[in-house]
């Protein structure tokens, strides 16, 4: 009998919530032109409540796993992986920023606004995982982000929608383009590490809650009322 790899069993879980997640999606930007517009507003304070909780995440894991080096031999090459893709991921927040603005949104009452529960239960539980169990279990949470990046062709169908210009959709077209190969590094490292069944676990657990947010997320975005952004 063959034995999966480490990112073949993480893709069959995930395979498990693909469903509900592309309904979500597909439900979030189903919906007449004159709702698109304000909907795709609060999806950028959404994201950019999400998205400036990365870089730092990847940074507290980078410095959990120097506290563990030495024993752990995951330790310094996870650590590794999570310094270079923060560096990668760091200025993300800020185009969403950008994008709120010529969508004609207000970023620096973006910068304020009370994150949604659902995002800081997103980002709370990998500190909690990170920190008291293993920084490993990060990777199940940055795969489900790269592993759906927006379809290609999502930016300029929401342009042409909406009537937003071209500049309030940076985010959708950088990620579409970039996350392909983001997917691919996670899944290397995943084969290299080798985790143990314990390990994988944890991965697993992560993967799937954050896959489960996202439904969770995007549901609360498909309930945005319509009118002027």
């Amino acid at each position: 009998m063959s034995t999966l790899s480490a990112s073949e069993a993480l893709r069959v879980k995930l395979d498990l919530a693909a469903p509900a997640l592309h309904a979500a999606t597909t439900a979030l930007w189903d919906t007449d032109p004159g709702r698109l517009r304000a909907r795709y507003v609060e999806y950028l304070h959404a994201m950019h409540m999400l998205i400036r909780a990365s870089v730092p995440l990847m940074e507290a894991a980078a410095r959990r796993c120097r506290e563990l080096s030495g024993p752990d031999p995951l330790a310094a090459p996870l650590g590794r992986f999570l310094d270079e893709h923060a560096r990668g991921e760091r200025g993300h927040d800020a185009w969403l920023l950008e994008d709120l603005a010529a969508a004609g949104g207000d970023p620096e009452a973006a910068v304020h606004r009370l994150p949604f529960p659902v995002v800081a239960d997103l980002a709370g539980a990998q500190y909690y995982w990170l920190q008291h169990h293993h920084p490993v279990a990060l990777l199940g949470y940055i795969r489900v982000l790269e592993g759906n990046a927006p379809a290609t062709w999502l930016a300029g169908r929401l342009a042409g929608l909406t009537g937003l210009p071209a500049a309030a959709f940076r985010t959708l077209r950088e990620h579409a383009a970039l996350d392909t190969g983001h997917t691919a590094e996670v899944d290397a490292l995943l084969d290299r590490l080798a985790p143990s069944h314990a390990l994988q676990a944890a991965i697993g657990v992560s993967a799937l809650r954050t896959a489960d947010g996202f439904v969770r997320l995007f549901s609360q975005l498909t309930t945005v009322p319509g009118g002027p952004a």
